[in-house]
């Protein structure tokens, strides 16, 4: 099927939109699984040195309508203009669509040789599309990966602790393919194997979630919630001016340990919270020692270095009831133009924006903790949706998976649903309990199948009771990582060597 230019680039458009509509806000999933067979047509059987122009129509499309939020949080907290917000939001689309640029020329390579072979390398090709998204220096975004269209469905999610997220999005462009394969074979028989893959998908989506176990708790922590405005800056005299909100938090911590006994955890640092503070840290000490238990709190820690300089850390710090600190994590995977500017150097358009954000220094080592019970890890904000994280830190002996994001940043938009969507799948990969506590939601507990077993009201001040356990055993992706992202990869490879050896053999 020979389709004319225009044609193509209106299936690059639409897959695009299919793409963004398949998450939240829009949360229609089921587009998701059209949007890479209309991509796989627009690049199916072009010229291989214009068919990347597809792909990267595609991202044009897909980044601006699914993270439009991030135009918002550069103009309300990185104080730059709308035209420079635009700017870096086009940047993040162009860098991100070079690599959907890649899987547009592989398809249109593989399409000149053989139907069947360019549609079989369809679902691999993207998966080590996504894969290389998900790990390139600097340009790392794994956000709203194409399998979490499909990670709603209880029974469908299971997946993931075979193969991480990238075997989601494996089925999920492999569906795609095999639509797209129909529409160019025009053949009953094809159309017929879509009906059947369409049925058996659907009895698994709707039958197959009774078949998930359900996981018992025997802990109860006290996820605090608080519900902090979030700002540009902090004045020197905030923690004097706030001291009231403050007060109802350390009362609200303390009277839910009193009730329940279990650990108090408080969000990413919502606020001017740094242990050099001695305001802070005698408050902090207060809360676990009239509380007599643990407190997880979320900090800026600063430190000094070997030349005697001082430099800062994202972390979340532990400190016992007798009001030591005895853990901290420093955040390793810092938020491109959030916690530092990438590139800085060579961004001179961001002007403010490179001017005020000032650097967060990156932590280095994977810390475990321990609790009564058990042993945990804590990963901060956006290491959430970097599936390697939270794999890391079961792999090395966590048997409970803490999150803790401040996701007032992204105001009401439809970013804190997009990272729950995100968080929840984390839980399955590894088979652990996930505590996720927030400065004003999502603040949930989610269970080792994906489940959201207690949650707390967004925008609200308050704590939640969140059932938990410490679990032990390592699933498949747990144990072995990516093994099946590195499998697409090699298959691409082999899938697009043959087609260079079906051309000689043609010639």
């Amino acid at each position: 099927m020979n389709f004319s230019w225009y044609t193509r680039v209106l299936l690059a458009v639409a897959s695009g939109v299919a793409l963004a509509l398949a998450f939240p806000s829009y949360s229609l999933p089921l587009f998701g699984w059209i949007a890479i067979g209309l991509l796989t047509l627009a690049s199916f059987g072009a010229r291989p040195r214009v068919a990347w122009g597809y792909g990267l129509i595609n991202a044009m499309v897909f980044y601006p309508m699914s993270v439009p939020w991030i135009d918002v949080v550069m103009r309300q907290y990185g104080d730059v203009g709308p035209w420079t917000a635009a700017g870096i939001l086009g940047l993040l689309a162009f860098t991100a669509g070079i690599l959907t640029a890649v899987f547009s020329w592989g398809v249109a390579f593989a399409s000149r040789r053989d139907r069947v072979l360019a549609c079989m390398l369809v679902p691999c090709l993207w998966v080590a599309t996504e894969f290389a998204r998900s790990n390139l220096p600097i340009i790392e975004f794994p956000w709203n990966l194409i399998g979490y269209a499909a990670s709603g469905n209880l029974a469908l999610a299971q997946l993931t602790a075979l193969t991480g997220i990238f075997g989601l999005s494996f089925v999920v462009a492999g569906f795609g393919a095999l639509l797209a394969y129909a529409v160019l074979a025009g053949t009953q028989r094809a159309w017929k194997l879509v009906l059947v893959v369409t049925a058996v998908l659907i009895v698994v989506a709707l039958g197959g979630p009774r078949l998930v176990p359900s996981a018992e708790p025997r802990y109860i922590a006290h996820l605090v919630q608080t519900n902090f405005a979030q700002a540009y800056d902090y004045p020197p005299d905030w923690m004097r001016t706030h001291a009231v909100d403050l007060d109802e938090l350390d009362q609200i911590s303390i009277d839910a340990a009193r009730r329940i006994p279990g650990v108090i955890i408080w969000p990413e640092v919502p606020a001017p919270f740094t242990y050099n503070d001695p305001d802070f840290a005698a408050r902090a000490e207060k809360i676990s020692r009239d509380s007599g238990q643990d407190l997880l709190v979320g900090i800026v820690d600063w430190k000094k270095d070997a030349a005697g300089k001082w430099f800062a850390t994202n972390s979340s710090t532990l400190v016992d009831p007798a009001g030591q600190r005895v853990f901290t994590y420093d955040k390793i995977h810092l938020v491109p133009f959030g916690e530092y500017v990438p590139l800085r150097r060579w961004l001179t358009f961001a002007g403010k924006l490179t001017a005020d954000i000032g650097d967060f220094t990156p932590g280095s080592v994977y810390r475990i903790g321990d609790l009564p019970g058990g042993k945990f890890g804590v990963y901060i904000c956006y290491e959430g949706v970097i599936p390697r994280v939270a794999r890391r830190f079961t792999a090395d002996g966590a048997q409970l998976l803490i999150n803790v994001s401040n996701d007032g940043w992204f105001g009401h938009s439809s970013a804190p649903i997009q990272d729950l969507k995100m968080a929840k799948v984390r839980a399955v990969e590894n088979r652990r309990w996930l505590l996720r506590d927030t400065n004003n939601g999502y603040t949930v507990s989610v269970d080792p199948y994906g489940r959201i077993v207690a949650e707390l009201a967004p925008d609200i001040r308050g704590q939640l009771d969140a059932p938990y356990d410490f679990r032990t055993g390592l699933t498949p992706y747990a144990r072995f990582g990516n093994w099946f992202a590195w499998l697409c990869v090699v298959a691409s490879l082999v899938l697009l060597g043959a087609s260079i050896r079906e051309k000689k053999h043609r010639i």
